[in-house]
């Protein structure tokens, strides 16, 4: 009943606009490029220094030239550009992106994310990310699960772990839901297929509200 890594990048790219500007995070938002939809053209940025950005390239074959954020390699589409990366930093300072995504640790039902430390030995790693969720028109969230490794709801009423950026998340994406984050708190627009909603209510942290038309989500 559960959406795959893939899964999930695919309808995150599905939903997409066309025309649109946008940055994808290190990590599983990276699979975003790979599902660019054919019928469509949007734009995207990466923080290292690239517009055009395409889908990761077979191992074997990298020109580790030509890199992501994530310093994996990658094309670059017809029109592509590299330019500097304070350059790249003024775009997304700028308000130049108009949709950031990124995995987290925790968002909170008003839009607070954190996505930089959680403790332990690994020391913590802020990035680009407090610069992306003040500079981007809109932030989107992928999480590879609904739940920590632990149990624990990744969709919470409040956050307890440091912010990366207040009331700034505007959509949620997890292997259970696609999740709007509103004015009047967190509205379900899609579902795993087959999942009830007092099972998911169960694995979230916050209120939950479905929209009239909330659909069905199949894993491939």
């Amino acid at each position: 009943m559960k959406l795959s890594a893939a899964d999930i990048a695919q309808r995150v790219a599905n939903d997409i606009a066309g025309g649109s500007y946008v940055n994808l995070g290190i990590g599983m938002p990276m699979l975003v490029g790979d599902y660019i939809p054919v019928d469509r053209e949007f734009t995207l940025h990466t923080e290292n220094g690239m517009l055009g950005m395409g889908p990761a390239v077979p191992e074997g074959s990298e020109d580790w030239d030509l890199i992501n954020a994530g310093k994996q390699g990658v094309s670059i589409l017809p029109g592509g550009a590299f330019f500097h990366h304070a350059d790249s930093f003024g775009m997304i300072r700028g308000g130049h992106i108009d949709i950031s995504i990124l995995g987290a640790y925790e968002v909170a039902a008003n839009g607070d994310i954190a996505n930089w430390h959680i403790p332990g030995p690994r020391p913590p790693a802020v990035g680009g990310a407090m610069d992306l969720v003040a500079g981007a028109k809109q932030v989107w969230v992928v999480l590879s699960s609904h739940v920590s490794k632990n149990g624990a709801p990744k969709v919470v009423d409040r956050c307890t772990l440091p912010l990366t950026g207040v009331g700034c998340v505007k959509r949620v994406y997890s292997d259970l839901a696609v999740i709007d984050i509103t004015p009047e708190g967190l509205v379900v627009v899609a579902m795993v297929e087959g999942l009830g909603r007092d099972e998911l209510q169960a694995q979230t942290g916050a209120p939950l509200t479905f929209a009239a038309d909330c659909g069905n989500l199949k894993a491939a």
